[in-house]
């Protein structure tokens, strides 16, 4: 059953027993989120912002080019934007990025394993800051956001997803990963994509949370061992994803 929006309003006003920690022996509120405003108070959701920061895997981005573009608008920009002239030599086209990637050199094309990523190993990332003109984001890169609101949940199941704008402007703001679980703490990583070459600001308002209620003993995410991204702030890379060697044990016993 999902909270409606006032029903998420009360919960926030609620202090839980079962919520007592050392900083509240007196228990805290099934839902915290800051900051907050009433004004992005849906129906039956909460909208959350784009944080300023934002990375990419650093082996996606090929030699020569810049992971977005500091956009100001009324300018006319064209492919050559996406490559650094500190990479270019104008006299000369043997390094002139642009004019690689213009004779279709494999260093620029997306599918090549150069740019592998390896789910099983931590990635090194590249960070950079959107500024208050926004940057313009490139439908070849994947990035990873977060939330500029920092939320708690006990005894409910939260989740985000896209508002209906950003979806009509096809802006993807997670890849499978908008679920969080009962005891999530921390702020929100996205993983953005985009079909077009699209501008993005900081504080645009850029999914929204919603919260239900579940059946069931519970689990919860800040006292489960397993659990990787607990008191997470600010675009967190994946962790390394197990390969459970255990799972083959089983598969073979049973043959």
């Amino acid at each position: 059953m999902q909270l409606t929006g006032p029903e998420i309003l009360r919960q926030m006003s609620l202090n839980n027993p079962r919520n007592k920690d050392e900083e509240h022996p007196y228990g805290k509120p099934n839902i915290i989120i800051d900051p907050f405003d009433e004004r992005c108070l849906g129906s039956n959701s909460y909208d959350l912002h784009l944080s300023p920061k934002m990375k990419v895997y650093k082996n996606t981005v090929p030699y020569g080019m810049v992971p977005a573009i500091v956009y100001k608008p009324g300018r006319q920009y064209t492919m050559e934007d996406w490559f650094s002239w500190k990479c270019r030599d104008r006299y000369d086209d043997r390094n002139d990025t642009y004019a690689k990637y213009l004779k279709g050199d494999q260093e620029y094309d997306f599918r090549n394993p150069k740019f592998l990523i390896d789910p099983t190993k931590a990635n090194e990332t590249i960070e950079f800051e959107i500024p208050e003109t926004g940057v313009i984001l490139n439908p070849q890169f994947g990035y990873l956001a977060s939330t500029v609101e920092y939320t708690e949940t006990y005894n409910l199941f939260p989740y985000i997803d896209g508002k209906s704008s950003l979806g009509r402007n096809f802006i993807l703001n997670h890849h499978t990963a908008g679920r969080g679980d009962d005891g999530f703490r921390g702020t929100w990583t996205l993983e953005i994509r985009v079909l077009f070459p699209t501008v993005v600001y900081p504080y645009m308002r850029i999914g929204q949370i919603y919260y239900e209620k579940f059946d069931g003993e519970q689990k919860p995410y800040h006292k489960n061992p397993s659990s990787h991204y607990d008191r997470q702030s600010g675009p967190t890379p994946a962790a390394p994803v197990p390969v459970d060697l255990f799972i083959k044990d089983l598969v073979q016993n049973k043959r």
